[in-house]
């Protein structure tokens, strides 16, 4: 009898289970696993959207893809975000983080609301916004030039190939720096005030609290922030688009840019597909390597 109500109460479970998930899993095929493998099988042809899948074109879509050099510049600007995110974004996040969470004043909320809103901003918006504070005329950055040089010839940072990605750069760290800070400051709140009392009473300095204290302490945390970074940096568009569509001369090129701008723009579904399946590809092995052994390692 024993065996039999255990039975009949592990098929209930796993009934009210099935049930309960049954709803995300149906929305989650439909938006996410159908729309990928479509793209898959656009990726193997050549066409432009209408009509039927008749000119096959097996892998030459993504031989294509890897001997261009637009698409070889996007993906280095891609590496470029990721790596500056990762190097100045958030350990700017980080310091800033012990600075907040440790400040006694009452103006602390503030600033942390304050560091936060640019992230609560469209990316179409801000955007638009740092194009025009790096107008060469009216923006904010030249007229600040223009007060201490008057006779300084105006920067055009969006309009120069040298100065377009780092100028782009700035803006997705004043964007996202917020978040991250946010991030940390969430972990630090998890850490007990007697571990910081115990350790300065055994004479730990400040740079040895937050080295053997606080950072060991706070690295899911951590990993969780690099895990947000480097995934956003792979797919960064609006920002991009907004302050010039990927230009000058492909300067400031991403991946999802170039997929929007040869794939969508120019009615080529299949060439935008295979782009949309290396972006996941690259993203889905990213995901893997990283749960896999970055995060066990951490543990």
């Amino acid at each position: 009898m024993n065996a039999t109500k255990t039975m009949r109460l592990r098929r209930q479970t796993v009934s009210t289970v099935v049930i309960l998930l049954l709803p995300a899993l149906v929305v989650y095929t439909l938006f996410v696993v159908y729309p990928v493998l479509q793209a898959m099988v656009y990726s193997l042809y050549r066409w432009n959207g209408f009509g039927a899948l008749t000119d096959f074109r097996g892998l030459q879509n993504f031989v294509r893809l890897f001997g261009d050099a637009v698409f070889l510049k996007a993906l280095r600007n891609s590496f470029i975000i990721m790596v500056f995110s990762l190097l100045v974004q958030l350990p700017m996040a980080m310091v800033l983080a012990l600075i907040v969470h440790k400040s006694d004043f009452r103006l602390a909320v503030l600033f942390r609301t304050v560091f936060f809103l640019p992230f609560v901003m469209s990316e179409i918006i801000t955007g638009v916004l740092w194009q025009f504070i790096y107008h060469p005329r009216y923006g904010l950055i030249n007229y600040v030039i223009h007060i201490f040089r008057p006779e300084a010839e105006p920067l055009a940072l969006l309009a120069d190939p040298d100065t377009v990605l780092w100028a782009i750069l700035v803006v997705i760290l004043w964007k996202y720096f917020g978040l991250h800070m946010t991030i940390y400051i969430a972990g630090l709140q998890g850490i007990s005030e007697e571990l910081y009392d115990a350790a300065r009473i055994d004479g730990a300095s400040d740079f040895q609290v937050i080295t053997r204290i606080v950072l060991p302490l706070i690295k899911p945390t951590i990993m969780i922030s690099v895990f947000f970074s480097i995934i956003g940096s792979l797919q960064v568009f609006d920002i991009i688009w907004a302050m010039g569509r990927g230009g000058p001369v492909n300067s400031s090129e991403t991946m999802v840019t170039y997929m929007y701008k040869f794939g969508l723009e120019r009615y080529s579904i299949g060439y935008g597909s295979a782009v949309a399946v290396t972006i996941f590809l690259i993203c889905l092995s990213f995901s893997v390597v990283y749960q896999r052994f970055l995060v066990r390692a951490a543990t």
